[in-house]
C-alpha cells in the first residue's frame, strides 16, 4: 500500500499542528496549507488522497474550496470540513450535500473521531478499487462474451 497523502487546510497555525499531531499516528503524508489558495495549488500538485480543511479560509473560502475539489475529483477525493464558526444542522447537511463534503464536523474535533473518519474515508477508497477489475479485464470480459 502507498502511502496516503492528506492535505490540511486551517488559517490557525496551532490547529494545524495538533492536526498534524494526529495524523501522525496513521503513518501518512501530511501537506499543510494556511489559506484556501495555497490549499486549491498544492491540491492540484500534490493530489492528496483526502483533504481537511476549515470553512473560513483567506484568499478562498473553505465551502468553494471543497466544491472545487469535489468537481475536479469527481468525487474521488474526499473532505473533511472541520469549523469552529459554522455551527449546526443546517451548515453540516449544506456541507455533505450540497458541496460534496464527505464529513463535517465541529471544533473542538474529538481526536479519536478525526481519526476513525479519516481512516473510514481512506479505507473506503481501497475498498473500491480492490473490488473492481482492471480495465484490460473489463475488455477481456467483454470481448469474450460477443464471441
Amino acid at each position: 500500500m502507498t502511502e496516503k497523502k492528506i492535505l490540511i487546510v486551517d488559517y490557525d497555525q496551532s490547529f494545524l499542528e495538533s492536526l498534524g499531531r494526529i495524523l501522525k499516528s496513521l503513518k501518512t503524508q501530511v501537506i499543510q496549507a494556511t489559506d484556501g489558495a495555497q490549499a486549491y495549488d498544492l491540491f492540484k500538485e500534490e493530489k492528496p488522497d483526502l483533504v481537511i480543511l476549515e470553512a473560513i479560509l483567506p484568499k478562498l473560502h473553505g465551502f468553494d474550496l471543497t466544491k472545487r475539489i469535489v468537481q475536479e475529483s469527481k468525487g474521488t477525493v474526499p473532505v473533511i470540513i472541520i469549523t469552529g464558526l459554522y455551527r449546526g444542522p443546517q451548515y453540516k447537511h449544506e456541507a455533505l450535500t450540497n458541496l460534496g463534503a464527505s464529513e463535517y464536523l465541529e471544533k473542538p474535533v474529538n481526536p479519536e473521531t478525526l481519526l476513525e473518519t479519516v481512516n473510514r474515508l481512506l479505507s473506503a477508497e481501497e475498498d473500491i478499487e480492490d473490488v473492481l477489475p482492471d480495465v484490460d479485464t473489463v475488455v477481456a470480459l467483454l470481448s469474450a462474451k460477443e464471441k
